[in-house]
Formats: C-alpha cells, structure tokens, sequence
C-alpha cells in the first residue's frame, strides 16, 4: 500500500504495541575510524533522547578506542568490543542481544560511514508507532541514492528485485540496512536460527518478519555514498546472498508442491509491551566485551584504566 509519500507498507494487520520505550542505535564498525565520531554526534543531535552502541570487531584501525573515548565523555554512548571480524550479521546480532538484555524497547541499525543519514532517524521512529518494523528504502518513492555509479544501483536493484521475487515478498528495497525495530519483534523472529552474515542478514530479517506476520513499513530515505574509508562490499557477500536466497525461493516452492503451503503465518496476537526502563546514568567510559555468540560481559572502566578498554 502507498499512502502517498513513498511509505510502503506490507500487510494490512500488524501488532500495535504500547510505548515505544527508549531507542539504541547500533553502529557495527570495522575500520571506521575516519567516520565514527562524526556519525555518533550526527545521531546523537538528530536524536538527543536515543542511546548508541559502537559494536566493533577489534578494528586495527582504532576505531575501538575512539568509541571508548567518545562514551567517556558522554553517558549515551556504549561500546560493544567483539573478538575480531566476524561479519555484519554477527555484529548487529550480538547488539540486537545486548540491546534487549538491557531493556530497550527500540533497536535501530545505521551504517558507519555515513550513508545512512542520522537526520531521517525520526521518520523512521515515528512510523514505527504504528508497524512492528520499519524500513529505510531507497526505491520507494521519494527514496534516493547519491554519488552511486550505474553499476553499483543497477546491482542494487537487481538484487532487491530477485529477492523480491524469489521469497514473494511485498517490500521495494530489501538489501537496506537502515531499520528500526521493535524489541518484540526481533524477539518473535528467531535470531538463534539467523545464520548468513553478510548483507545477506539484511534479506534473512526481512523475510522473517513477513513470514511470521508482522507489520512492515517502508519509508523513504536518502543514501549517501561514504566518502571515507573503504566500503565493506565484496564478491563473496554478493555470491552468498545469491545461493541463500535462491536455496530460500527453492524451498518455499517445493514446500508448496509437497502441500505445506504457504508458510506465512497469521499476525501475532497483539501483545502490550511494558515501556523500556528508562537507562541509568552510566559512568563515563562504559564499554561491553563480546564473548562472539556465547555471552556480553559488562566491563566497568576504574579511575585507573585507560580509555582502551577491550566496544
């Protein structure tokens, strides 16, 4: 359905929750260091209230250090430090767990270079007072990329569009990795069974939350190409998310043959989320080791340590 601003919105009945509850937004980096300042002040402008969570895979760059230093000086900003590079999925996973294990009612996902504008993140918040998850899109109408060559849209289209068509789902841009959700949403997709951590997880997410009836809403957003750094992007990403989400069509379709029909599922009962406990004040300097898929430990820097903890 378009209602006229490019919003999209997939299925008719999604769950309507009670208050929103605090937002964090998570910022998954590897070798962000030229970018990641600039777009935690962006996000923190443009959304005063939301807190960020810096989830880095031991960047050689020193990104980590950065984000231990920006969280010293301001009680909204965390870091989540992870063994090393295990992929974006892994990333936005372990912040996904931490982020409901400590309570929050909205878990948002942004780029680090830039691309994704931290002033659009209020477009995004408001609309998911009436859906279950929002999308940013780049193909709805209003939607834009900027500095992009033909290529690189081309590529990106496409692969929206076999998508798309392969998992029969209803949204324009599938592959976008700016999204906000609520916390019981991601609760009700399963995380323990995601298993791609590429750009795929982006298409994984999605055709979960469609599958199993949740309300999703595309709004319009403006990508911008980074200007620093070097994008994460490669051919085996690309080649992953070909044979996944093909191997998804295949087996929704021979399901179908074999008579289990069509595996989406009615809208979950509507359920009335307690509001998020506001966060404490933390101490400056506050950073969170990720044991990779086993565990979070809260590391609670002393007067002592230095401002490299292990993000």
């Amino acid at each position: 359905m378009n209602d006229g601003d490019g919003t999209l919105e997939a299925g008719s009945q999604g769950r309507k929750f009670g208050p929103l509850g605090t937002a964090l937004v998570i910022i998954p980096t590897y070798n962000e260091a030229e970018n990641i300042k600039a777009i935690v002040g962006r996000v923190r402008k443009a959304v005063p209230e939301a807190h960020v969570l810096v989830a880095d895979d031991n960047s050689p760059d020193g990104t980590g250090k950065l984000a231990d230093e920006l969280a010293a000086g301001d009680d909204h900003v965390q870091v989540l430090h992870r063994r090393g590079k295990e992929g974006l999925g892994a990333a936005y996973l372990a912040g996904f767990r931490w982020g409901i294990e400590h309570g929050y009612g909205v878990l948002v996902e942004m780029d680090a270079d830039g691309s994704h504008q931290p002033e659009e993140l209020p477009r995004l918040l408001t609309a998911l007072k009436a859906a279950d998850l929002v999308l940013g899109s780049r193909w709805v109408p209003g939607g834009r990329v900027v500095n992009w060559p033909k290529s690189r849209e081309f590529i990106s289209r496409g692969g929206s569009l076999y998508s798309r068509v392969a998992l029969d789902l209803p949204l324009r841009d599938i592959t976008g990795g700016f999204r906000a959700f609520r916390r019981e949403t991601l609760e009700g997709l399963g995380l323990e069974e995601v298993a791609s951590q590429g750009y795929c997880f982006q298409v994984d997410l999605a055709r979960r939350a469609v599958k199993a009836g949740y309300h999703v809403v595309e709004v319009p957003i403006t990508f911008v190409e980074r200007e620093l750094g070097d994008s994460k992007m490669s051919r085996d990403i690309l080649v992953e998310a070909l044979w996944r989400v093909t191997a998804w069509g295949v087996g929704e379709r021979v399901g179908k043959v074999l008579g289990r029909g069509d595996d989406r599922q009615p809208r979950p009962e509507t359920r009335q989320s307690e509001p998020a406990a506001e966060q404490p004040g933390r101490k400056p300097g506050r950073s969170v080791q990720d044991a990779g898929h086993d565990a979070e430990h809260v590391a609670e820097q002393s007067e002592q340590e230095t401002k490299q903890p292990e993000v």
